[in-house]
């Protein structure tokens, strides 16, 4: 069978990583309790205690849609509001997923410059209205990294983390490549998550090197219950959930979460280093994970794509390069050269 090129449009492209699946194998044999009450789901469970270093509520569920949006439905009433980015992913691809599962909650979105949420954008938020005809603003959701690949520091979260307390708001983490995070930071996980008083994180497993998973950790464990409940009327409760816990006890046992999202955001600097100062190239917004969002003449873009190249340009107008656990260094230098070439070709005389 004759295996297609490496493309870098998004990390979803990648397969599983051999710690991922050596753990789903060992899985395999014989019979477990189904459910989760098996013992693959309690170690898997045990694991994130483990490396949150600190008492969780575990819940392991098929993708992210589901999991942000179950998230945000177990935090609101159908009248409450959540209030995001305007490039937040609950807001842009979510398919109206939180609203649907929470019968109603209303999203408010803030505009922000690079798709960071600030203390300040909340407020207004937050304290525009107060009467009866609108919905009240209920919890705060972050994307870590934000959809366009900027990383929230532990300040800046603990800076948010205050003004929902002193608002009364809920503190969501959208951590679709939360593991992408913690590298580019080099902290603990808990120095993002509950430390800086993240009440909930949606911890992505897909986008780290499984085939299918996401888990959704409450550091509020009393704001879990009945959660499971939602889970299973939401179809997202697996009969057979050994295959969704499993392979994260091989992520985080091995260590491969964080080498995996390491690995990635090499990749994206690597690119980044090697277009720098091309002529009518540039960043769109700062490499701090491993996305590469690269503002490019149209004639640029379309040689790329004539040489087999695939990249999203929804977000900023440019083209979106992702890298995942699985990147071959030699295919992104082939994808510079590509680049490099394409520019100095568009480049007036």
């Amino acid at each position: 069978m004759t295996i297609a090129p490496q493309q870098f449009a998004s990390d979803n492209y990648a397969g599983i990583c051999p710690d991922a699946l050596a753990a789903m194998v060992a899985a395999n044999p014989g019979s477990e309790t189904a459910y989760g009450d098996d013992h693959w789901t309690e170690r898997a469970s045990d694991a994130f205690r483990a490396l949150f270093g600190t008492e969780c509520e575990v819940f392991f569920v098929f993708n992210g849609t589901a999991a942000n949006s179950l998230a945000l439905a177990q935090l609101c009433q159908s009248y409450h509001s959540v209030i995001c980015a305007a490039s937040a992913h609950v807001e842009t691809d979510e398919c109206g997923a939180p609203e649907f599962f929470s019968n109603g909650s209303k999203l408010l979105v803030a505009p922000t410059a690079g798709g960071k949420l600030t203390p300040e954008a909340v407020r207004s938020l937050a304290t525009s209205r107060s009467d009866i005809h609108f919905p009240k603003p209920r919890v705060v959701t972050i994307t870590q990294p934000t959809e366009t690949g900027q990383v929230y520091t532990p300040a800046e979260i603990r800076a948010l983390s205050a003004t929902c307390r002193e608002l009364g708001l809920k503190l969501h983490m959208d951590g679709a490549r939360f593991a992408h995070a913690c590298a580019s930071l080099g902290c603990d996980p808990a120095e993002i998550t509950w430390r800086a008083g993240v009440d909930v994180l949606c911890f992505g497993g897909t986008k780290n090197g499984m085939a299918v998973g996401e888990a959704v950790i409450f550091f509020d464990r009393a704001l879990a219950e009945d959660f499971d409940y939602r889970c299973k009327q939401a179809g997202q409760l697996a009969s057979k959930m050994r295959f969704l816990s499993a392979p994260w006890v091989g992520l985080l046992d091995s260590g491969a979460w964080l080498r995996n999202a390491a690995h990635g955001n090499a990749c994206a600097r690597r690119l980044a280093a090697a277009v720098e100062g091309l002529p009518d190239i540039a960043p769109i917004f700062p490499v701090e994970a491993n996305a590469v969002f690269l503002a490019a003449p149209e004639d640029v873009l379309e040689t790329l794509r004539g040489k087999g190249w695939r990249f999203y340009t929804f977000i900023g107008g440019g083209a979106r390069f992702m890298f995942a656990w699985d990147a071959d260094p030699a295919r992104v230098d082939q994808l510079a050269a590509d680049i490099r070439a394409a520019a100095l070709v568009s480049e007036p005389v």
